[in-house]
């Protein structure tokens, strides 16, 4: 029996490392936000300070694991097999949705997901119990700590309501000192701005980090808590002379100072504080062994009323540790994802929206715009013009080729660090469990709102990614909880076969969702797109143009080919797979034509036919698309409405379409790749025979109609098919036709 359980610890640090790295990879933008999005320094520095925060915060860590022992349940209530069985589906539900949430790159609370799970494996066997031995169900309030449980829900409200209101009302009254145009206002008013800003994040260390530190005594905790006035005084008149003495002799930028520092003591916080959730429980399940292995008790009778006291985790464990955690920083490629989630949501400049508009982020703007005009009518015509001067962003001059703009500036990078430290200390101070992620996060999205970066062309947009990454979080508690309590129950009843089959699984998705994520960066490394800045000359219109007619008409090639074969096949699952795919060359036709009005504005003055010629190619493309849609819609709903399958001559025809098809777009693919341009005659010389072909099988048909053919499902389908193929053709063959006229042209001007 002894060895199941030496089993059960070894697959739960196995566990644990991958939690460490999905874990992290979800709240690296908890301090990697602010810095990466205003670009303060180069992203290899932002990476080793933050590095270097975690490391400490991890490995000078006290290790105190009481959250994982009792924060949620009472350990004493529980025999050790069933505090084993809570342990491991926590676990298993923690990775599985983390990875999850990291694959969607969207930002979670991994306190959150650790609580509600323990919550809820802890339920799950405590109902078990309750009914095996009769009692009543109000006796569950003995097995959890109900008022824990409450104040984390408690909490995360509060955390998301004050954390929004309290960035969004710092960073308007911060604009409003130092405007857009901060840099000159720094001489007078940075040592101020710094000093306030410095000692916040002095103090959020002192309360926040240095508390979870092992070599920090109770004694000097307590002495911080006591005389917490006179340090806030002292650190604002020390940090305001250095701010001072950085800005008028060393003509330091301050608003870097503060985000390099808010960013170390962010990732300092996190390490020392967040490490419980990714290696809490196998600790506690390695100290529960050790406990049952010394009492020569059953498994089945032993209570673990000694798990309630505090135990200090090994520093060889918090070492180890702090080397996944800072490794993953550096690797994690979905890291990078969820921080660019919340750097794309609060970003001043605009561009291409991740998320879609849905009716409640449409209604929220609508009204908020109302809200906003009868504000803006009450207060005097002087006092807005001056307060929308503060608001101007300047005028960017034309760069040239350059790396992206920063998503937002030091100004509300700094306050976002700062607000995000107050909150955080005064949660602490007040015992409030506060999940740093919602803070972070709720902040920053506050600040950008006060910052007019959601402004009419944005906001809808950017209020409903807002609301899909809270909508998530709560998703986050309740699956949670129900995950972790099925995974218990499944345990309970499975045993080790069990464990090995969710082990299975979960390895299966951990796996498979790296493997995806990895081709999805892969693609769209290779997706060549021109950057607001761009100045874009005919040779890269060109070669630009090439790009997108290639990737569109590959897409549109395996979707013709897949539909055909899979409508022989009548196979409805691929059509419906099939169906779907489209909608992928459909956001990427749609994110070209969003992107027309930089196009246009990155031109030279005189390239007026430029812009005619791309603004077509783009209607061309839709064109093509939409055909595209049309076959693979009409084939599927065909299927899946269980009418009659085409005749085998009907399928032999489209086949034959097919490889024609086929033929046509490789050669173009191979054109268009190669940039070999002169082959452009031979292609447009094929167009009629093409044509021809198609008129021929729609005459067959009729007469198929006069002779043999029953089914008038099947004519509408095969009629369909045959037009629309006819209109994909013309519409590709009118692209290269334009294509050929623009290249004719801008070759005799070269």
């Amino acid at each position: 029996m002894q060895d199941v359980y030496l089993i059960i610890l070894g697959l739960l640090f196995i566990l644990a490392i991958t939690d460490l790295v999905v874990g992290v990879s979800n709240d690296a933008i908890n301090f990697l936000n602010s810095a990466v999005g205003s670009k303060a320094v180069s992203l290899r520095s932002i990476l080793i300070i933050a590095s270097l925060g975690v490391a400490v915060g991890a490995i000078f860590s006290s290790g105190l694991m009481e959250v994982a022992r009792k924060g949620i349940f009472l350990p004493q209530e529980f025999f050790f097999e069933e505090i084993m069985i809570i342990f491991m589906a926590v676990m298993l539900t923690d990775v599985l949705l983390l990875d999850f949430f990291n694959s969607l790159g969207l930002p979670t609370s991994t306190t959150v997901s650790i609580m509600f799970e323990l919550l809820g494996a802890a339920v799950s066997i405590a109902l078990l119990k309750i009914f095996t031995t009769n009692k009543d169900l109000s006796s569950l309030v003995d097995f959890i700590n109900v008022e824990k449980a409450s104040e984390v829900i408690v909490g995360i409200l509060l955390a998301i309501i004050i954390a929004f209101v309290t960035g969004a009302l710092v960073q308007y009254f911060s604009r409003l000192v130092l405007s857009f145009k901060y840099e000159k206002r720094l001489k007078y008013t940075g040592a101020i701005f710094g000093g306030v800003s410095l000692a916040a994040i002095f103090y959020f260390i002192l309360i926040k980090g240095l508390n979870s530190l092992a070599f920090v005594s109770d004694h000097f905790v307590e002495d911080v808590h006591n005389n917490r006035i006179e340090i806030i005084i002292f650190s604002l008149i020390g940090f305001t002379i250095l701010s001072k003495v950085l800005i008028s002799f060393f003509k330091v930028n301050i608003l870097k100072v503060i985000v390099v520092v808010g960013t170390f003591a962010l990732a300092l916080a996190f390490a020392g504080n967040d490490l419980v959730n990714f290696i809490g429980v196998p600790i506690a399940a390695w100290q529960s062994y050790e406990i049952w292995s010394a009492s020569g008790v059953a498994a089945s009778e032993l209570l673990m009323s000694d798990l309630a006291g505090s135990v200090p985790t090994p520093e060889i464990i918090l070492i180890f540790a702090g080397g996944v955690m800072v490794l993953t920083i550096w690797f994690s490629g979905k890291a990078k994802a969820v921080v660019d989630t919340g750097v794309k949501l609060s970003r001043q400049n605009e561009g291409s929206e991740r998320f879609g508009a849905n009716y409640l982020s449409r209604t929220i703007v609508r009204y908020s715009m109302m809200f906003g005009s009868a504000v803006s009518d009450v207060i005097p015509d002087k006092i807005r013009k001056k307060i929308d001067v503060q608001f101007e962003t300047p005028k960017t001059k034309t760069p040239g080729r350059e790396i992206a703009p920063p998503a937002f500036d030091l100004v509300r990078a700094s306050v976002n660090l700062v607000v995000a430290s107050v909150l955080i200390s005064m949660g602490t101070n007040l015992q409030l469990p506060l999940s740093t992620t919602y803070v972070t996060f709720m902040v920053a999205m506050g600040t950008s709102l006060a910052d007019r970066a959601w402004n009419q062309e944005s906001a809808v947009y950017r209020v409903a990614g807002v609301l899909n990454v809270i909508g998530g979080w709560f998703v986050t508690a309740l699956v949670a909880f129900l995950g972790a309590a099925l995974f218990a129950l499944l345990i309970y009843f499975g045993g080790l076969v069990a464990i090995t089959i969710l082990m299975c699984i979960t390895a299966f998705f951990v796996i498979k969702n790296t493997l995806a994520h990895a081709r999805k960066t892969k693609a769209k490394k290779q997706q060549k797109k021109y950057k607001r800045t761009d100045i874009i000359t005919i040779n890269e219109i060109t070669s630009e143009s090439s790009v997108n007619i290639s990737q569109v008409i590959s897409g549109i090639q395996k979707r013709y080919t897949k539909t055909v074969d899979n409508l022989g096949y009548h196979d409805l699952g691929k059509l419906k797979k099939n169906n779907k795919k489209v909608s992928e060359l459909e956001r990427e036709v749609d994110e070209l034509k969003g992107n027309v009005y930089y196009f246009i504005k990155s031109l030279d003055e005189d390239s007026v036919e430029a812009s005619r010629f791309y603004i077509h190619l783009l209607n061309y493309l839709q064109e093509m698309v939409n055909s595209t849609r049309y076959i693979t819609r009409n084939s599927f709903e065909h299927v899946n409405n269980n009418h009659k399958n085409l005749k085998f001559n009907q399928i032999r025809d489209l086949k034959k379409i097919d490889k024609k098809l086929e033929q046509l777009f490789s050669e173009i693919k191979y054109t268009f790749n190669e940039h070999d341009f002169e082959r452009l005659d031979s292609i447009l010389a094929e167009k009629q025979a093409l044509l021809d072909t198609i008129s021929e099988l729609i005459e067959k048909q009729i007469k198929r109609i006069r002779t043999s053919e029953s089914s008038p499902k099947n004519t509408k389908l095969y009629f369909g098919l045959l037009l629309e193929s006819k209109d994909l053709i013309s519409s590709t063959l009118n692209l290269i036709q334009l294509f050929r006229e623009f290249y004719v042209e801008a070759k005799s001007t070269l």
